[in-house]
């Protein structure tokens, strides 16, 4: 038996690498930015691949999101540009919970805009002093008559200052909801009080008596964990996807590198240890796309069933991309260390995968847990 990706997702791999290979000349520049880069934006809608993001009927490739796929096309995006990555999967992630919970309207009115790229989608959850313990927000939502009514502040949201639409996630008097607000809706406003170490499109959403139409509401009312844990189910494995692309760069430009430059008459490559690191650094990369693939594909047949397989995959894949990152910063010498070249920038952009999306240690956490629970069953 082969373990090979069927031939759809192969062509899947060709379409994102074949999107960007037309952005690389510009991947270092869009990087560094903390808006959407227009010309990524441009290529992303031009490629189709967006739709991969949303329901066939909605515009969608596919039925419904598929894990793999949105996993595949991640492990070439970022392999190239964090930038163009985090672009493509916004979209999905931004968007997830519209197209399990929200209303005929307003799946009608965002779902399609958002796949063909003409929209952007943002997903707010965590705030100033919640991260991790979402039960602990404190933006309300409260009702007059046919409108809701959203009072907060929401941070560190992907794409806030760009976002058409938000996807909000409140308190609800004693339960939880999420709510979708446009982003022109009054009331609402961003602000950018920091920016990370690996430049991003990030910011606070301050939302001042913000008022939208009872049917905005997204899913069941006190039930909003339930679509952002669809949202978790479904795309928490591509992180690690965009690790192993990541880490296989770094690799990529490591072996360049040490293949040549000599030393005491010898290539890099072949002198001391850094056989040995390289080597190591291939084994892990190896093993990590191996339990990507097997959590993404449990994902797409059903995401809920496979959390745990994505955690796994997700911790797995990003531990293995900063280890991977710092041998090759490395095996590089001084030549890794300069500010503004490719590996530089893939040191930077592997350190904050290991932190969002779930922090390693949380997952950990939690996948504990869920291990004492299955050997004491048996």
């Amino acid at each position: 038996m082969l373990f090979e990706l069927p031939e759809p997702y192969l062509t899947l791999r060709a379409e994102a690498r074949a999107l960007a290979d037309s952005v690389r000349d510009h991947a270092a520049e869009a990087d560094e930015r903390d808006d959407i880069d227009p010309r990524m934006r441009a290529a992303l809608a031009g490629s189709g691949l967006a739709a991969l993001t949303v329901p066939g009927r909605f515009g969608g490739r596919d039925e419904r999101v598929d894990s793999l796929a949105i996993t595949v096309v991640r492990e070439q995006l970022a392999a190239t540009s964090a930038h163009l990555d985090s672009l493509f999967v916004m979209q999905g992630i931004g968007s997830h919970a519209i197209g399990v919970g929200g209303t005929a309207a307003v799946r009608q009115r965002w779902l399609g805009p958002i796949g063909r790229v003409e929209a952007i989608a943002a997903l707010a959850l965590t705030e100033p002093d919640v991260g991790s313990d979402l039960r602990a927000i404190t933006t309300t939502l409260t009702r007059d008559g046919d409108e809701l009514v959203i009072d907060g502040r929401k941070s560190f949201i992907t794409n806030a200052g760009d976002a058409d639409v938000y996807t909000v996630l409140v308190r609800d008097g004693d339960g939880y909801s999420l709510v979708l607000v446009p982003a022109t809706t009054p009331g609402l406003a961003v602000e950018k009080p920091y920016q990370i170490i690996a430049p991003h499109v990030l910011g606070d959403v301050v939302l001042d008596r913000v008022r939208v139409p009872a049917d905005h509401l997204v899913g069941a009312a006190g039930e909003g964990f339930r679509p952002v844990l669809d949202t978790l189910a479904t795309f928490r494995v591509s992180v690690a996807g965009a690790a192993v692309g990541l880490a296989e760069a770094a690799l990529r430009e490591a072996v360049r590198h040490t293949t040549s430059r000599e030393q005491f008459g010898t290539p890099l490559a072949r002198l001391g240890p850094v056989p040995a690191m390289l080597a190591t650094c291939w084994t892990e990369i190896e093993m990590a796309r191996a339990l990507t693939y097997r959590a993404a594909a449990a994902a797409a047949h059903d995401p809920r069933e496979g959390l745990h397989l994505a955690s796994l995959a997700k911790v797995g894949a990003t531990e293995a991309a900063g280890r991977v990152v710092d041998r090759c910063v490395q095996v590089m010498g001084r030549f890794g260390l300069v500010r503004g070249s490719v590996i530089e920038r893939l040191y930077r952009e592997a350190r904050p995968m290991r932190v969002y999306e779930g922090s390693t240690e949380v997952l950990l956490d939690s996948l504990a847990k869920q291990l004492v629970r299955r050997f004491t069953e048996v």
